[in-house]
């Protein structure tokens, strides 16, 4: 581990959270091998969010808040960090959606909210056992935007990275 990188367990432990919590979601195209050491924290990057979704976060690095909407891949983030933070090269992020068992479809109650605030139609319902439909998502579609995460009413989705899945906003 890098000696300025942020020990996440010890941080956790210290301040009685749970082990486990996921590591957050910095802006996109941000550096994640690189972002502690690079980011100065000075909130340009969160400034210059139209959709606002970007807040400090842990240790005041910033972090996207999903349950405030969605990235629409601007790159206003990006143009307004002065340090070499940010490779807009790359993809994005490799952002996929996640639904949980508590998602209303699931437990037979009519709702398609995060198929109907999805931009790239990259997420499917498909009828299941039982009568419950499951949500299905199109890995080649989604861009990891999380339009679906802040649609949702009972927070079912999350984000979750997937090695190997980024590929380029468009």
């Amino acid at each position: 581990m890098a000696a300025d990188a942020i020990d996440r367990g010890r941080r956790g432990f210290l301040r009685g959270c749970a082990a486990s919590t996921p590591a957050p979601i910095h802006p996109p195209w941000s550096r994640p091998a690189f972002f502690t050491s690079l980011c100065t924290r000075c909130g340009a990057c969160a400034d210059a969010c139209p959709e606002t979704i970007l807040r400090p976060g842990d240790g005041g690095y910033p972090e996207v808040d999903f349950a405030r909407g969605e990235c629409s891949f601007c790159g206003a983030c990006a143009d307004a960090c002065a340090e070499p933070v940010f490779d807009r090269t790359a993809a994005p992020w490799s952002l996929r959606p996640v639904v949980a068992p508590s998602c209303l479809a699931v437990q037979r109650v009519v709702c398609r909210s995060c198929r109907d605030a999805c931009p790239e139609s990259a997420i499917a319902f498909r009828p299941a056992a039982g009568g419950a439909a499951h949500a299905r998502i199109d890995d080649d579609a989604c861009t990891g935007c999380g339009a679906c995460v802040a649609a949702c009413p009972v927070g079912a989705v999350t984000l979750n990275r997937q090695p190997g899945t980024a590929r380029h906003a468009t």
